[in-house]
């Protein structure tokens, strides 16, 4: 395609997307990012249901859209229709990937399941993901991430101790199911060189969401029952929070003894508090914190935050400013660091792109191409790919397929 960046690692690897929503478009978003040619096939009408959430970018894009999206062609193909469905199976013989995120059968039912697109293709790597085992009593359960943080056990960790199950702000067992993904297909396609063979990649929500509890699974584990939630604090680290100074938040992190040292003597000035039996070891303090913590508390709030943040770096302990989501994109951090970039847009004059956060070499990954508008790339890839004459794509469109 004409937006390929033949310097990047995946350039030359098609990749068909037939996902739709959030674990499957961040995946595909992945590996276009590495330099893929990711075609995204979208209902001619109402395109991926995340055209329809967040906030209106143009006519047919919104910002969650945009936000899983970047690096894509979008070719309208109606797979309810004979004609898309055999549309979509012609690029899959074009494509070296093909991820998937239908109900359980679905892929199978429209002919494009994995032994249907491999009969022409052994070296084709399939990736399928579901809410739950394909294999197992749940398959066709569909899969939601708040359902599965639930499930999985995330909201019983996050939050505070006096509060009720708390969901992370983000989808994160869809995010991180899609990074999941994207990793078992650049082993695949690894493999592939070696092997000449495809393979069938499946994953699961519950797995991801139940593997990124992390080391509070294994405490959980061994002790029995959940661990305690702690909020922003740290089960075994203290102090190690967020704080409230004078003028407002900020994060700090002693994680020594000897940290824990400076910060009294130094930064907070009370150098009683090392010398007690009570908190000399992180063991004893996170034992202690309910007496120690308030008398931080007392002294960090009569502190301006400039200056606590200037003697905790001075001192070399971790600490940072708390801010608000804007303040963060909009940062000269962000902006150092090329992470939020602007493209024009023909309606809606222009829009943001977040940036990969991938460095090669000292050089960020492009963003090649914006969040692409709803069948943008329908006639051009389905004219240089399968040779469909424009005849022919104008017909299709009459009739509803494309």
């Amino acid at each position: 395609m004409s937006n390929l960046n033949s310097s990047l690692p995946l350039a030359g690897v098609r990749v068909l997307d037939l996902s739709r929503v959030l674990a499957g478009p961040w995946c595909g978003m992945v590996l276009g990012d590495f330099g893929a040619e990711v075609i995204k096939v979208e209902h001619p009408k109402r395109g991926d249901d995340t055209r329809d959430w967040g906030l209106r970018v143009g006519a047919t894009e919104t910002t969650y859209f945009n936000s899983v999206n970047r690096n894509k062609r979008s070719v309208c193909l109606d797979l309810q229709t004979a004609e898309g469905q055999q549309i979509a199976r012609e690029l899959a013989q074009q494509s070296d990937v093909v991820i998937q995120n239908f109900k359980f059968g679905g892929a199978e039912k429209l002919g494009l399941g994995y032994e249907r697109l491999k009969e022409g293709r052994e070296d084709l790597i399939y990736c399928s993901i579901s809410g739950y085992d394909r294999r197992g009593p749940e398959a066709a359960r569909p899969g939601y991430d708040v359902v599965l943080q639930g499930e999985a056990g995330l909201m019983a960790l996050n939050g505070e101790r006096d509060q009720p199950p708390l969901k992370f702000g983000v989808a994160a067992v869809d995010l991180f199911t899609g990074m999941y993904s994207a990793q078992a297909v650049l082993a695949a396609l690894f493999e592939r060189r070696k092997t000449g063979k495809g393979r069938h990649i499946e994953m699961a929500l519950f797995d991801c969401g139940l593997m990124i509890t992390s080391y509070y699974g294994l405490e959980s584990m061994i002790m029995g029952e959940d661990p305690p939630r702690y909020g922003n604090a740290h089960p075994s680290i203290v102090p190690y929070g967020v704080f409230d100074a004078e003028d407002g938040p900020l994060v700090i992190a002693v994680g020594t003894n000897r940290q824990y040292e400076r910060f009294c003597r130094e930064v907070i000035e009370r150098p009683d508090l090392v010398d007690e039996d009570r908190f000399r070891t992180n063991i004893v303090r996170a034992a202690n914190r309910e007496v120690l913590v308030p008398e931080l508390k007392r002294e960090i709030a009569k502190r301006k935050r400039e200056v606590l943040l200037e003697r905790l770096a001075r001192a070399g302990i971790p600490c940072g400013e708390v801010l608000g989501l804007h303040e963060a994109l909009t940062s000269q951090r962000a902006a150092e660091a090329g992470l939020v970039t602007t493209y024009a847009h023909p309606e809606a004059g222009s829009t943001h792109v977040l940036a990969p956060p991938y460095r090669f070499d000292g050089a960020r990954l492009p963003v090649r191409s914006a969040p692409p508008q709803l069948g943008e790339g329908t006639n051009e890839v389905l004219h240089s790919l399968l040779g469909l004459s424009h005849e022919r794509l104008s017909q299709l469109k009459a009739e509803g397929v494309v």
